[in-house]
């Protein structure tokens, strides 16, 4: 009985799989010709001799596995079949490389690219908005992606690469984890603020201390002091006392406004606060002001447009 066998594909041969390497010297040089119909006329525009154009050409003909690209004429040269379909791709490529060195330039010359870049929600209260205007006023050709989030998950975007720059806080001055992976440009130092209903009788003070706070119902964005503004009562000896649990600083003043509450405002939002409820500074003492920063990853190339909106977060300082 006769034995089966199946039969294998043969292997492809490289050459069939990988793109042939041309220079795109050559590929000029093949528009050139194509479009004049003539070696000659061909190298007067392009400031060659005919002999350099008809190599280039040659070369470019070798590379493709010897194909004819040009009918040499008694007067010019004609496209040969294999040349038409070359033609396209041709105008293709190069129409790519210079669409690719107008990109690369408009990143320089801050005239295209885009930023990417993070803030915590108090920068985006009135920091955050005036430098984007800024910035496009001078530069209006780069698009700038903002996502907001807290200081850790920002750097670690940032440490991913993905973010060009972010805006972060730290109560205290100095930032947790491995801040030698980030440059820190200080942006500024913010005072806090206490927000009180109608009626407070601590309203009308140039400054509260925390401890006179000791007693409030307290507006916060978690149920626990640990991480948040209120961090600081623990070392003044008290642990506040949650009431409500409200993420979203325009919620929180409406709590406020309500009469159920008190919430801590640093300097960033207060320009937002609403006007039916009072901001009282807190003693600098019990609060040290939270500096605010503007991080790059450190061993990073950074685009070009960092540093003009570095320019524009500094002119749009609120303190």
């Amino acid at each position: 009985m006769p034995t089966s066998h199946t039969a294998r594909p043969s292997a492809v041969p490289p050459s069939l799989t990988a793109p042939p390497d041309l220079s795109t010297v050559w590929l000029r040089v093949f528009l050139d010709v194509s479009r004049h119909g003539s070696f000659t006329v061909a190298a007067r525009d392009l400031g060659w001799t005919q002999s350099a154009v008809s190599r280039q050409i040659s070369s470019l003909e070798a590379a493709l596995g010897g194909v004819p690209l040009f009918d040499r004429l008694p007067r010019g040269v004609r496209l040969t079949a294999h040349g038409r379909t070359l033609l396209p791709h041709a105008e293709a490529t190069v129409a790519r490389l210079h669409a690719m060195r107008r990109e690369l330039a408009a990143l320089d010359d801050l005239t295209g690219g885009t930023l990417r870049f993070g803030a915590f929600a108090t920068a985006d209260a009135a920091l955050v908005p005036r430098a984007i205007a800024a910035f496009r006023a001078q530069h209006p050709g780069v698009a700038l992606t903002r996502e907001e989030g807290l200081t850790p998950r920002l750097l670690a975007r940032l440490g991913d690469g993905d973010l060009d720059l972010a805006i972060v806080s730290s109560t205290g001055g100095a930032l947790s984890g491995d801040v030698e992976a980030y440059a820190l440009h200080h942006l500024l130092d913010e005072a806090l603020y206490v927000a009180l209903p109608p009626g407070h009788p601590l309203t009308g003070r140039a400054s509260v201390r925390l401890t006179q706070l000791a007693d409030e119902d307290w507006i916060s964005g978690s149920a626990h002091a640990e991480g948040t503004l209120l961090e600081e009562a623990h070392r003044h000896g008290f642990r506040p006392r949650v009431a409500h649990v409200v993420a979203e600083w325009t919620a929180k003043q409406g709590y406020v406004a309500a009469g159920l509450g008190v919430t801590l405002v640093p300097a960033l939002a207060a320009e937002s606060v609403r006007p039916d409820i009072t901001l009282v500074r807190i003693h600098d003492e019990d609060a040290p002001p939270r500096t605010v920063y503007a991080a790059t990853a450190r061993g990073r190339t950074a685009p070009p447009a960092v540093g003009p909106f570095l320019e524009a977060l500094r002119a749009a300082q609120v303190t």
